[in-house]
């Protein structure tokens, strides 16, 4: 579950994109496409290369050709065919922007930015400035925040109302627009706080080689016992924990490089999944998550692949469930001094703030916990009251028999301010009434998508004209204009040469 997947190109600029979703925890089966759709795509594709005018084929591949059976989809790249005066000829991707602006369904992981994604960077990183689930992060340095317009953190701009659509009183720059009335709003402390996770799934050493994969990882299912200095006091540059017994023995782990892959994406040795940590409020205006039989991949990663076997638990009678993983988790906060953290962990757990080691629960063993009162650490991490932090949490389950995980955080939510606009008493045209206004490229009022309409945020949906065949609408071609006679005509039909 690593990125984007690689697109195979064809001389003309083609590119096969698999349906497969990157970013889906279990392997997906192959789409097969009737005959008589790969035989209309096939003819498309020769009518193409001569649409571009390619006279040598030496570039042919085979192989290449050969996917056009297995992923049916064929998105032109730019370069293929030149762009016209039609409508639908400026799908591609904004050089400053990195949004496509005839964005079709927004696929979150794919590195291009649909309107409805806050950003999306192809990785499954967190700390970066983009989430995993295509939500921006905070750019912080010494407690220091960069203003990032859309992220819904009114600090310096002149407006910050979560987004960077345009006709909504806060324009795409954070700029107030005519014809609304806006303020600024302290969000309450919400029911629950949903973090994003990032897990990755290994197999057990236990588990001998089979096909393509490697032996089980050898730091899982192979060692017991509590281990500290298993980490750096620091991250790396990535925002990655750095292996620190490179030069003294170690009772649980096997060296960098194996620990490197704990918490990075590695082919045939770990699957990511990606999902939310939801904590809940407390009464008493903490915000816990507390499960002491975490297992929240029984039904991903290597287990639904049929690569490891589900093991069983400690409980009676035994439960079976899916050991063997990492986690990643990161939150940001604003430090005013009263902060307590409270934590658990089965097995190990490393809690950095401001990049800096706060608690070491590392090796493999039972439950472990602890509590960090962070005004008592304040000066070695590095806080200034009305900073804003990074805390970052890495687990690792590398047994079995047993899993738990507990985070505590008692007052860290503080009101965030934002920008609130409502259409003023003479309003200006804004996204869903029915006209096309200025920064909007379409409005049919209703704006719900859908093959050849507008979908929300006031962009063009799927189409004719998006270079991209739409089988199960009818078309048989799309080379990315709507003109005829250039072997595709305006309704998206081949043409005889």
């Amino acid at each position: 579950m690593s990125g984007p997947s690689g697109r195979m190109v064809h001389p003309c600029g083609a590119a096969w994109t698999p349906f497969a979703n990157p970013r889906h925890p279990l392997p997906m089966t192959p789409h097969r496409t009737p005959l008589r759709f790969a035989s209309v795509l096939l003819a498309s594709l020769v009518l193409s290369l001569f649409a571009c005018g390619r006279e040598d084929d030496s570039e042919t591949d085979p192989d290449r050709m050969r996917g056009v059976q297995e992923a049916p989809t064929v998105e032109l790249e730019p370069g293929c065919g030149e762009p016209g005066d039609d409508a639908g000829t400026d799908a591609g991707v904004d050089a400053g922007t990195g949004t496509e602006p005839d964005a079709g369904p927004a696929v979150c992981g794919d590195a291009l930015k649909h309107p409805s994604e806050e950003c999306d960077d192809g990785n499954n990183d967190l700390g970066d400035g983009c989430t995993p689930l295509c939500t921006r992060e905070p750019v912080c340095s010494n407690g220091v925040c960069e203003n990032v317009c859309g992220d819904g953190q009114l600090r310096s701009e002149q407006c910050d109302d979560g987004n960077t659509l345009a006709n909504d009183g806060c324009s795409p720059t954070c700029e107030f627009e005519p014809g609304f009335i806006c303020m600024a709003v302290d969000d309450l402390p919400p029911a629950q706080l949903s973090l994003p996770i990032v897990y990755r799934d290994f197999r057990g050493y236990d588990l001998l080689a089979t096909g393509s994969l490697p032996r089980g990882h050898i730091d899982f299912e192979n060692a017991l016992g509590s281990e500290k200095g298993i980490v750096a006091t620091t991250l790396d540059a990535q925002g990655k924990p750095v292996y620190a017994k490179t030069s003294m023995a170690s009772a649980t782990t096997h060296g960098k490089a194996a620990f490197d892959q704990w918490f990075r994406d590695v082919p045939n040795v770990n699957q990511t999944v990606i999902g939310t940590l939801n904590l809940p409020r407390q009464a008493i205006g903490q915000y816990l998550f507390d499960d002491q039989t975490f297992f929240p991949l029984d039904t991903a990663g290597w287990v639904a692949s049929g690569h490891e076997p589900l093991r069983a638990d400690n409980s009676s009678p035994a439960q079976l469930h899916n050991f063997n993983f990492t986690s990643e988790t990161r939150y940001w906060f604003e430090y005013r001094g009263d902060e307590v953290l409270t934590f658990r962990g089965d097995d190990d757990v490393w809690v950095f703030i401001n990049g800096i080691l706060a608690v070491d629960l590392g090796g493999i063993h039972a439950a472990e916990t602890a509590s960090l009162t962070l005004s008592q650490r304040a000066s070695q991490l590095g806080l200034i009251v009305g900073g804003t932090y990074q805390l970052a949490v890495f687990q690792a389950e590398r047994h079995t028999r047993a899993s738990s995980y507990r985070l505590g955080l008692n007052n860290f939510f503080r009101p965030s301010r934002r920008t609130q606009c409502v259409p003023g008493p003479d309003p200006e045209p804004l996204c869903g009434n029915g006209t096309t206004d200025p920064g909007e490229q379409c409005d049919d009022g209703i704006n719900d998508g859908g093959y050849s309409q507008c979908a929300p945020g006031c962009v063009r949906g799927p189409r004719c004209g998006d270079g991209i065949v739409h089988l199960v609408e009818g078309e048989q071609c799309d080379d990315g204009n709507l003109r005829s006679l250039d072997g595709c005509n305006a309704t998206c039909q081949l043409e005889l040469p």
